[in-house]
């Protein structure tokens, strides 16, 4: 027992040395990592990435992060450049915590090229360089100085080919020159080499050697290729959330007695697993034969949940146990792991407070975006175009009065065969064929029938909306209904009466038919009662409609619709525009990427605002000259007024884009919720239908939806001409202005805490 006894204290001492070495040398690291722990899910349900990984990497060196896929490598990194947040322990980045007031990190002094591409094919190679060396500080001399020695040394193609048209290993190397191209101070590579062939796989090697000798850069690759490693100065094996190891490849060679660090890694994975009370032949096998170095395995490692041999390294090898985590190492309090090196202390200044947007990041994604939009002018002439398509087919086929509608005549006053012809005259025999003439001033087309029942045949097969029959004697009937007042006999009342058989199944072909029938009587006999010389007055419903206050006599329902209708289709093509351009970035890795390299949330809004209010504006005024100067549509009020709210609107649909963008993982799921945010605002919102019409629930609901108050304010002023001095008219702008504000606040804070 002395012996096991002499040996705790060693190591006890040995620990004690290595924390007053990391206090007080804490330059030396360029990363340390303690006692990390990652999961995703509940508390109850957890899917651990990260369990308990200490993980400590030298300046100046070359640290290989090795792993089977799913491991935890890309979620270790991504906690390294500050992107995602452990749940537990600490991390220590070139002096600060990740995120930190000060640190750089994220920021130009990180490096970082991510698995996926993560550049956009539509740039050069040279606009992609000038992106992220703007983003990092670099001004465009010092950019084209770097991309001359990137070309020769990746042995990229012309800096002017864009980078869709190279292949998949162009594109790597590509996104590895965007990595170096600003020789940051910590360069983290993820699978840099993939695709790439041995000798420029070489030169890559002897590059990451050469930049690190001096002390100033260091570098964290992760590789398929296990022994290429052998060229890093400290490798750590990973594997199901825990660091197997950490130690120089040549060490852990010899530690294991092992011909490569493939065979090392799967040493340790059968290590891993020797916890377990039941284990496969195979497997028992190999782990008898392996010795092991005392303290050369991390103290965090755990049996795996799936007790399996797995990864990319090799066939996964089933240990068959159902046993649950076990530890292979002494869990001793006494051998705490050292203290975390304390941050260094950054002064924040007002204007750091008050300027939180930087003017080289605006300028630069700015000018990202108007160029991603020139490069796919395709796309955005349909952006543009498609709200003229909109409005010119609104104006052109919404609120017109039916015409050419068939209606079917049974009219008993004429002889078989004899023709229906207008004879005016107040004795005049064929007052019905009078009638029939009004009707077919308002484009009724008429089928005439000798009964009834071919004329009601028609309406019942669909091809007639109304059936008309006259009576024989309809004409004499009339008089007498005119002549004898009240005296007139219950017989000349009913055949001085037009029979209708109306096929209402549409309420609105309906209603307009039954309008044409009134009018058209009502015009009739006017001119009947004209040429009896009597005064027409008799001929009319005792009500008069004066002229109106607002409107017109014959109101319009494409005027009533047009304002809910103009802001339906600005607002709702911006929330496809910006959250479709924000999904594009976010799916294909770029936005990460921007963000790593100092971009923040907050500044890719506002630059995602100026750009796409720029396009937002072009619609804007195309729709309005569609809508007004085109088709003429009623507008009383100042244009100005209308074109503000319509802006604000447009506003509105840009951050509500942001939310989606930023709620939504996917381009389908994004559509799912714009479609469903649609159908809700335009029926609830009044914009086909008058509010007063709903039910009583459905009116406070609509209340508090974004464009009703804002479209019953543009209908006040394109209607009736108000201006801000009404309540009505400048409500709906506060309350466009409130949406706004909260939206964004909502994307805002969605990107900034939804790191994972």
């Amino acid at each position: 027992m002395t012996e096991p006894s002499n040996e705790l204290e060693m190591r006890r001492k040995a620990m004690a040395n290595r924390q007053m070495s990391t206090v007080a040398s804490r330059r030396q690291h360029a990363v340390c990592v303690r006692r990390a722990h990652k999961h995703y899910g509940t508390k109850k349900n957890p899917f651990v990435i990260l369990d308990g990984l200490n993980m400590t990497v030298p300046k100046g060196a070359i640290y290989g992060l090795l792993g089977a896929s799913g491991c935890g490598k890309t979620t270790l990194l991504s906690c390294i450049v500050g992107r995602k947040r452990l749940n537990s322990g600490e991390i220590w980045v070139l002096g600060g915590t990740p995120g930190s007031k000060g640190s750089g990190v994220p920021g130009p002094r990180i490096g970082y090229m991510p698995q996926e591409i993560a550049l956009y094919g539509e740039f050069t190679i040279r606009e992609t360089m000038l992106y992220f060396g703007w983003i990092s500080g670099m001004s465009t001399d010092e950019v084209d100085d770097r991309l001359s020695f990137l070309l020769q040394f990746l042995m990229l193609p012309g800096p002017d080919r864009q980078v869709k048209t190279l292949s998949g290993g162009q594109q790597r190397r590509v996104s590895l020159a965007a990595a170096l191209l600003h020789q940051p101070e910590l360069l983290i590579l993820d699978e840099p080499t993939v695709g790439v062939d041995p000798m420029l796989r070489k030169n890559i090697w002897d590059h990451l050697q050469h930049i690190t000798k001096n002390g100033q850069t260091t570098v964290i690759i992760t590789t398929h290729y296990i022994d290429e490693t052998r060229q890093a100065s400290i490798i750590g094996l990973m594997r199901g959330g825990y660091l197997l190891a950490e130690e120089s490849p040549d060490r852990l060679v010899a530690q294991y007695h092992a011909e490569s660090l493939e065979d090392v890694f799967l040493k340790l994975s059968v290590i891993q697993n020797m916890g377990k009370r039941r284990r496969s032949s195979i497997a028992t096998e190999v782990a008898t034969a392996i010795t092991v170095p005392r303290g050369a395995i991390n103290e965090a490692i755990i049996v795996d949940e799936d007790h399996e041999i797995s990864g990319e390294f090799g066939d996964n090898i089933s240990m068959g146990s159902r046993g649950g985590r076990v530890s292979i190492t002494p869990d001793d309090p006494d051998l705490a792991q050292p203290e975390m090196p304390p941050p260094e202390e950054v002064k924040s200044t007002w204007r750091d407070k008050v300027f939180f947007l930087k003017k080289h990041h605006m300028k630069t994604l700015v000018w990202k975006n108007f160029l991603w939009m020139i490069r796919n002018y395709g796309v955005m002439l349909f952006i543009i175009g498609l709200p003229v398509i909109q409005a010119v087919l609104f104006c052109m086929s919404i609120g017109h009065d039916p015409y050419n509608l068939p209606v079917s005549v049974v009219n008993y006053e004429l002889n078989q065969g004899e023709a229906c012809e207008f004879k005016p005259g107040c004795n005049s025999s064929r007052l019905s064929c009078n009638y029939l003439d009004f009707l077919k001033r308002r484009t009724l087309q008429l089928h005439y029938h000798d009964d009834e029942d071919g004329a009601k045949g028609e309406v019942v097969a669909g091809t007639a909306w109304a059936a008309l029959v006259f009576k024989s004697n309809f004409s004499d009937a009339l008089r007498a209904r005119l002549n004898d007042g009240r005296s007139v006999t219950d017989i000349d009342v009913e055949n001085s009466e037009v029979a209708v058989y109306q096929d209402i199944s549409n309420e609105n072909i309906g209603s307009f038919l039954k309008r044409d029938l009134y009018f058209s009587f009502e015009s009739f006999f006017q001119d009947y009662l004209a040429s009896c010389e009597i005064d027409i007055k008799i001929g009319t419903i005792p009500i008069r409609f004066n002229d109106p206050i607002y409107g017109y006599r014959d109101p319009n329902f494409t005027d009533f619709a047009a304002p809910g209708v103009i802001l339906t289709i600005i607002f709702f093509l911006a929330v496809a525009l910006t959250s479709g351009a924000m999904l594009l970035e976010r799916n294909e890795g770029i936005l990460e990427r921007s963000l790593v390299n100092g971009i923040t949330p907050i500044e890719c809004l506002f630059a995602h605002v100026i750009t796409q209010f720029t396009v937002m504006l072009m619609q804007t005024v195309m729709v309005l000259v569609i809508t007004f100067a085109v088709f003429d549509i009623t507008n009383k009020g100042p244009i100005a007024l209308t074109a503000l709210l319509t802006i604000l609107t447009g506003l509105c649909g840009m951050c509500f884009g942001f939310v989606v963008s930023c709620l939504c993982d996917n381009e389908r799921t994004a559509t799912y919720l714009a479609l469903g945010s649609f159908l809700p605002i335009v029926m609830l919102c009044g914009i086909i239908w008058p509010i007063q019409g709903m039910h009583y629930t459905l009116q406070l609901i609509s209340y508090v939806l974004p464009l009703t108050k804002s479209t019953e304010s543009l209908r006040y002023v394109m209607s009736k001409g108000w201006t801000l001095d009404n309540p009505d008219v400048y409500l709906g702008y506060v309350s466009m202005c409130i949406w706004i504000s909260i939206f964004l606040t909502m994307s805002v804070l969605v990107l900034k805490f939804k790191k994972g």
